[in-house]
């Protein structure tokens, strides 16, 4: 291979990292289409340059990647929220229970079911609380525990606890990033162990997730999918990553921005 291909290929590597978080030999080696040999060299190189730091089985970005703050994500791919949020509220029957993750598009979800009655909804996040304080025909549960502020929702063994004592006939989760291989990806290993247990309480689940967050893991914690599970995404999703979801025998939804309510 030249070296202008070669050079190509090891910043399209660094990128990867920076992106994923971790470079995999073998994931590498597979979407870049060479060997694992040729990944292992180019590996090395970028690490005696300065630029990865190397791992056992790959390499890792030497780019910080920092938690941007629920705040700061209410904004981010506005439209593409309210679509996932318009069509999954349309899967709720008056009379369920429903467990909402934190997040923004959970948020989002949550404004959409203002006008129900007849739903107890059980949350984790903060916002979702104050979107539905003031539902007055909406049971609302609240899982406490250790308070997470940037991500304003509660974690930990109290909100564990109080989850194995319930069951729900659908829950709604977000992501950080999400890859068909690994799974959910977050900042925190509190936050996707008791996302794991939540799927595991629920009839069906759904991970709502727009485009950006399909293939990503920019984080290095993550939660173990259940055997069934709904992909929520909209029109911005790469197509390549959504046939990964689906060639793994999982359902996708791919929604766009029109569909969702104008008012």
């Amino acid at each position: 291979m030249s070296r202008q291909k070669s050079g190509a290929r090891r910043e399209q590597i660094v990128r990867m990292a920076a992106s994923d978080g971790l470079a995999n030999v073998e994931d590498l080696s597979a979407r870049l289409g060479v060997t694992p040999s040729t990944i292992r060299r180019d590996l090395a190189l970028l690490t005696a340059e300065g630029k990865l730091a190397r791992t056992y089985g790959g390499a890792l970005s030497l780019e910080p990647h920092p938690e941007a703050s629920l705040r700061q994500r209410l904004g981010e791919a506005y439209d593409a929220k309210r679509a996932i949020a318009a069509w999954a509220v349309g899967q709720i029957v008056p009379g369920e229970n429903v467990l909402l993750d934190g997040g923004s598009t959970t948020t989002a979800l949550a404004q959409e079911l203002t006008g129900f009655t007849n739903l107890s909804v059980t949350t984790t996040g903060l916002t979702v609380l104050d979107v539905l304080a003031e539902a007055e025909n909406i049971e609302v549960i609240v899982l406490g525990g250790r308070l997470r502020i940037i991500s304003q929702s509660f974690v930990g063994p109290v909100t564990e606890v109080s989850l194995e004592r319930m069951s729900f006939d659908r829950a709604f989760m977000g992501a950080d990033g999400v890859r068909v291989d690994r799974g959910i990806n977050e900042k925190d290993l509190e936050q996707t162990r008791l996302k794991e247990l939540m799927m595991g309480r629920a009839d069906r689940v759904y991970v709502l997730a727009h485009g950006a967050k399909l293939g990503q893991g920019p984080f290095h914690a993550w939660a173990v999918m259940p055997p069934r599970w709904t992909l929520v995404t909209d029109d911005s999703a790469p197509a390549a990553e959504v046939r990964r979801f689906e060639d793994k025998g999982i359902e996708v939804v791919v929604v766009t921005p029109a569909e969702a309510p104008t008012n």
